[in-house]
């Protein structure tokens, strides 16, 4: 008899990883060496460096920075840029790595309210299902952010319909996380393990509006 509380935290456990992956991205423990420790970020391509003419003429480094600008990511940047000139990639990645932290840990923490504000509804809907469950089942996560590893725009589409702009950003960030009961015990996680979470994310927004906010309409590993 004693076995069954046992079995049925496993279950819990196991149901909660499943539903992080299918919200957010995947997650792989690792112990740091000194070389895995962060780093100061690289600098990035010299000023003076020399990059293909776009469409249009004139070069536009900040766009060439993160992707080929003969590419179909490159030309949707450069119709962005054309309806809002003040729109600015570098800009924009820095921006994205602050709302990822932002929204990883809201989501680690429980914060709907924070969520709300950058997510989209259907978004929104899977991420507060996983929060409203882990509530139900009496458990609580405690996380602390490390950093962002790796930050990559993937690519980038503009409907010049709506003006609709999406970016697809490749995260990897790391982070302790550790799940525990209505008792206090660990149930999953690891303090002294830092995980590295993966995240491919979507954000969205019509360019050239009042709205400054990009939402997170997709996420996927």
């Amino acid at each position: 008899m004693s076995l069954l509380p046992l079995l049925v935290l496993a279950a819990v456990a196991v149901f909660l990883v499943l539903k992080l992956r299918s919200v957010l991205g995947t997650r792989t423990g690792f112990e740091p060496s000194a070389d895995e420790m962060p780093r100061p970020p690289m600098p990035g391509p010299s000023r003076d460096a020399e990059f293909e003419v776009i469409e249009g003429g004139g070069k536009d480094r900040d766009i060439a920075d993160h992707v080929d600008l003969d590419s179909d990511a490159g030309h949707a940047l450069v119709q962005m840029k054309r309806v809002e000139p003040d729109f600015g990639v570098t800009d924009f990645i820095a921006g994205s790595k602050q709302a990822y932290e932002m929204i990883l840990m809201a989501y680690e923490n429980g914060d709907l309210d924070t969520l709300q504000q950058f997510l989209a509804p259907d978004v929104y809907q899977g991420f507060e299902q996983a929060v409203e469950q882990r509530a139900e089942a009496g458990l609580t996560v405690e996380a602390n952010f490390i950093g962002v590893r790796e930050v990559k725009l993937k690519d980038a589409r503009f409907d010049d319909l709506d003006n609709v702009g999406d970016v697809v950003v490749r995260f990897v960030g790391e982070l302790t996380s550790v799940v525990r009961n209505a008792n206090g015990d660990v149930v999953e996680g690891d303090p002294h393990v830092v995980k590295r979470q993966s995240d491919t994310w979507t954000f969205s927004r019509v360019m050239g509006s009042d709205n400054p906010n990009w939402l997170l309409v997709a996420t996927g590993a």
